[in-house]
């Protein structure tokens, strides 16, 4: 009896020190870079991956040296069900530790892109692409569907104007809708309740406002300039003149090079307001803020025309003989 006691006793504690031995081995692997190379390594965990498809990929990119030392350290760290999926910038002079954690903290890699004032739809779902964060046609098929337009509030038929240009941080985690919903939460951010109630005064819906502003900040990326541009518009759609904005006639054009010809200014397309009256029926650029409150806050002055001068600025005239000798004057200093 005693002698199985003993042995009892002895299987006991050799189980206890094959634990212990077994967590200080644990605690050592854990602790210990991966190497001293610090190559940094990126690894992109899709949506559904379990525990096991993620260890073979970081074990694929030299960042596990053993694989039954890394479970365990996952499964008594709790950390095999809460790894958010996403790309990682990750280091081999990292210790398993550290991956693991920054693996369940979901720190993934977020990307600095910058969507500059007056970007069409089409050139944003191109930036983001480029930086393989959408596809492309992914993003503009959903960015000219009529129903999300319609769930965030937005009167026309696709999020052109409505996606306010911004520095955002973004990750690869993120799917072509919730990278709208962002931009499109900065833009109602800025369209105030003070700026909706501003054009409810000038009996102007929000999307007339947005469109408007599309137009000005595609005619001049000068600040200063964009209520007097804004007051050539307004005064115009009160004495039921065409509004004749160049960038109107181009917008859609997938081959547009630049340069706007006659040609152009007689396309019988919606948008060119050469050719309809009134305000086109929805934004042709995503505009700023400085933009939409000069659409809002017009110069007062009454300015009809304006044309291009040799330095990106404007000439602004009340009537056509003026306008017609600004026109000929800047004319012959370009050919100069």
């Amino acid at each position: 009896m005693k002698l199985h006691k003993k042995i009892k006793s002895k299987f006991f504690l050799f189980c206890f020190l094959i634990i212990l031995l077994s967590g200080v081995a644990i605690i050592f692997f854990g602790n210990r870079s991966v190497d001293d190379t610090a190559r940094t390594v990126l690894i992109d965990i899709p949506r559904g991956y379990s525990f096991l498809q993620i260890i073979t990929e970081l074990d694929r990119a030299g960042l596990v040296t053993n694989r039954p030392a890394f479970y365990a350290l996952a499964i008594v760290k709790g950390a095999a069900r809460q790894i958010r999926a996403g790309e990682y910038e990750l280091s081999t002079s990292m210790s398993p530790i550290e991956i693991i954690d920054k693996l369940v903290k979901g720190e993934i890699k977020s990307y600095k892109i910058t969507i500059p004032e007056d970007f069409t739809i089409r050139e944003i779902a191109a930036r983001l692409a480029d930086n393989k964060l959408v596809k492309e046609s992914n993003f503009l098929k959903l960015a000219n569907d009529r129903r999300l337009a319609a769930s965030l509030g937005i009167e026309g038929s696709s999020l052109e104007g409505y996606l306010y240009p911004e520095t955002y941080f973004l990750d690869r985690s993120m799917g072509c809708r919730e990278i709208i919903q962002i931009m499109n939460a900065q833009f109602w951010k800025r369209f105030t309740p003070e700026l909706r109630q501003r054009a409810a005064d000038l009996g102007m819906t929000i999307h007339e406002v947005v469109t408007m502003a599309s137009m000005i900040g595609k005619e001049t990326g000068f600040k200063g300039e964009k209520p007097l541009v804004a007051a050539v518009f307004h005064n115009r759609l009160k004495k039921g003149m065409k509004l004749q904005c160049d960038p109107t006639a181009v917008y859609g054009l997938k081959d547009f090079d630049g340069k706007v010809r006659r040609s152009h200014l007689l396309r019988n397309a919606p948008h060119n307001t050469y050719v309809i009256r009134g305000l086109p029926p929805g934004p042709i650029a995503n505009p700023d803020i400085d933009s939409i409150r000069a659409a809002l806050y017009p110069a007062k002055v009454d300015y009809l025309y304006f044309v291009a001068n040799n330095n990106g600025s404007h000439q602004f005239s009340s009537n056509l003989p003026s306008h017609r000798e600004a026109v000929s004057r800047y004319q012959i200093l370009r050919k100069k």
